[in-house]
Formats: structure tokens, C-alpha cells, sequence
């Protein structure tokens, strides 16, 4: 007889234990809104072990606790109270900082905003040392995100109230495009003051002397058109307003150059980027923003081609043809 209360005793704890216990679906991203594949959930004092898909949804089973803790690889573990769980639920987990970071644009969206932005586009030709850095990808991104930037903009004006789609991307077209001529500006400059001697200096971590001359030969090439082209190749980009300062172009002429190129650019970029989003996710019900890493691949492949083709399939000549000029 004390077997058999045992025995039900038993089976009613097993009972209230499972009754107690609910699946919930939930999803989970990085702040990079990546989706993260594998997670550990630690709840009641047990762990178990989940793959989520690829939009990173997953099915957890969860038993009453104070809390659930979820743990992946790489990223920091987040924890919150079981009670507030609810289906469908989004769960952002912090990933930790990899120098690979650096090359992805929603690193510089999501830790520097708009401001960041804008220092990045003037930096990849202002700063010669930025030609390693994400700007057509950055861009594309950034006009999948324009209502974002755009709108931490009107906010720090106290004008959060004052949204339309397309003053959001006037501003954001306007001010990139700003940037980006600043930069080109800053550019050239430094090619009237120092740029002939660069011809003599010596290969260094950010410096290699080859992209110069790749850029000359790219300038000569094309004469003041290359001002506008050179806005949508890489590296290249960087250099060749230096370039334009070295051989001494016509200030008035590089500014109109100068400012076709970016605002094409600009405007191209951040275009396709904002309506290429709505279009792709009204129509087939893709979202972008889930599929950044595989889209920022495509964006890098394209706009490197060229110059990819020129260094490995284009006739090389010795660098001695080409004669730094004088001096200003």
C-alpha cells in the first residue's frame, strides 16, 4: 500500500512538474540584428541546447523560475525574468568586439549613429590612411536604415515630431554628400601641399605606394571625370583627389567634378539601399536587414572588381614611367 502512495505521489509531482513547463518561441539577434545560431538556456537550475533557424527563431522549453539566462559563443549572456517571456518574443544578445567588426557597417550605424557616418565619408578621402574602410556598404546600409539616422537627427534638434520619408532622405543625402565633398576637398589640398613627395616614401601598414600610382594612371586615364568615377571604386576613391592636387588641377574645375561625383554617389548608394529594402520585403517577403553580411559580401565584390581586374589581369607597367611632378 505505501508503494503504491508512493508510486502516485510520485506521478503527481512528474504531472505538475510537466504541466508547469511551456514551449514559447522566441527570437534571437545580435545588436547587429544578425540571428544567432546556437544558444545554451539555463533555466531552474538546468541547461539545455538549441539551434535556432535562420531568421533566428526558436522553440525553448521553459519551467517556472525567477529567471532564464541564454548563452552563445562570442556573445555576452543575457538574462531576464522568466515571468516576462512571451511568444515571439525578441532577444538581443551583445556580441563581443572582433577586429573583423571594423568591416562591418552596422558596427559604425549601431555604436556612432549618423555623426560617425560622417566622419567615415570624410575620412576615406580626407584622411588618406581611410581607404580600408566600408563606404559603399556603409551607405546601402545606411539608406536601409535612413528613418533611424534621420531620425536621430531631428531628435538632438528637439524635432522628433517632424518625420516624411523623403525629408528624412533629403537630410541624409544632403549632409553625406556634404561630407563627402569636404573630404574630396581635404583631399586635394593635401596633394597641392605634400602630394608629390609621397611618390618617395616608403611602403608602410597604411600606406602602400602602389595605390598611388594606380590611382595616377586612373586619373590620366580619364582626366577630370575620374573625379566621378573614382566615388565608386574603392581605394581608388581615396587617392585620387590627392592625385588631382599632385598634377595641379584647376581648383574651380575639381570642385565641379567634385561635386557631381558625391552627390551621384551619395544619392545612388542610399537610393537603392532605402527602396531596394521596401520593394524585395513587399514582394517576396525578404528582409534585408536579416541578410546584411551575405548583401554587404555582394556590394564589396561588385565595387572591387574593377580594381581587382586592373592589379591581377591588367597590363602592369614599371612604376619608373611615371614621374612624380615638381613641387608646388
Amino acid at each position: 500500500m505505501l508503494k503504491r502512495l508512493i508510486f502516485f505521489l510520485l506521478n503527481v509531482f512528474a504531472f505538475s512538474v510537466a504541466m508547469a513547463q511551456q514551449q514559447i518561441r522566441v527570437q534571437l539577434t545580435n545588436q547587429y540584428e544578425t540571428p544567432v545560431g546556437q544558444v545554451m538556456v539555463a533555466n531552474g537550475g538546468q541547461t539545455s541546447d538549441y539551434v535556432s533557424d535562420k531568421m533566428g527563431f526558436v522553440t525553448i522549453t521553459v519551467t517556472p523560475s525567477d529567471s532564464i539566462t541564454f548563452v552563445s559563443p562570442h556573445h555576452a549572456p543575457v538574462t531576464i525574468a522568466t515571468a516576462s517571456l512571451h511568444e515571439n518574443q525578441l532577444i538581443t544578445l551583445q556580441k563581443l568586439f572582433t577586429w573583423k567588426d571594423l568591416l562591418n557597417p552596422m558596427f559604425y550605424i549601431v555604436y556612432g549613429g549618423l555623426w560617425l557616418l560622417l566622419f567615415i565619408v570624410f575620412a576615406e578621402t580626407g584622411l588618406f590612411v581611410g581607404f580600408f574602410l566600408p563606404g559603399d556598404s556603409l551607405l546601402f546600409v545606411a539608406g536601409i536604415y535612413s528613418g533611424n539616422l534621420a531620425s536621430e537627427l531631428f531628435k538632438s534638434f528637439g524635432m522628433a515630431d517632424v518625420r516624411f520619408e523623403w525629408l528624412d532622405l533629403l537630410v541624409l543625402i544632403s549632409l553625406i554628400s556634404l561630407a563627402g565633398i569636404l573630404g574630396n576637398a581635404v583631399g586635394y589640398w593635401f596633394g597641392r601641399k605634400i602630394g608629390p613627395t609621397m611618390f618617395h616614401w616608403r611602403d608602410r601598414f597604411l600606406f602602400k605606394k602602389r595605390y598611388l600610382y594606380e590611382a595616377h594612371d586612373f586619373y590620366e586615364k580619364h582626366g577630370g571625370g575620374a573625379i566621378i568615377f573614382a566615388r565608386f571604386l574603392p581605394i581608388v576613391r581615396t587617392f585620387a583627389p590627392i592625385v588631382a592636387g599632385i598634377v595641379d588641377m584647376d581648383r574651380k574645375k575639381f570642385s565641379f567634378f567634385n561635386m557631381i561625383g558625391c552627390v551621384a554617389w551619395v544619392f545612388s548608394m542610399i537610393i537603392a539601399g532605402h527602396f531596394l529594402q521596401k520593394w524585395i520585403s513587399s514582394q517576396f517577403g525578404f528582409d534585408l536587414k536579416k541578410h546584411l553580411e551575405v548583401i554587404v559580401l555582394g556590394i564589396v565584390i561588385v565595387t572591387t572588381a574593377p580594381v581587382l581586374i586592373k592589379l591581377f589581369a591588367g597590363k602592369k607597367e614599371p612604376k619608373e614611367k611615371v614621374t612624380p611632378p615638381p613641387t608646388h
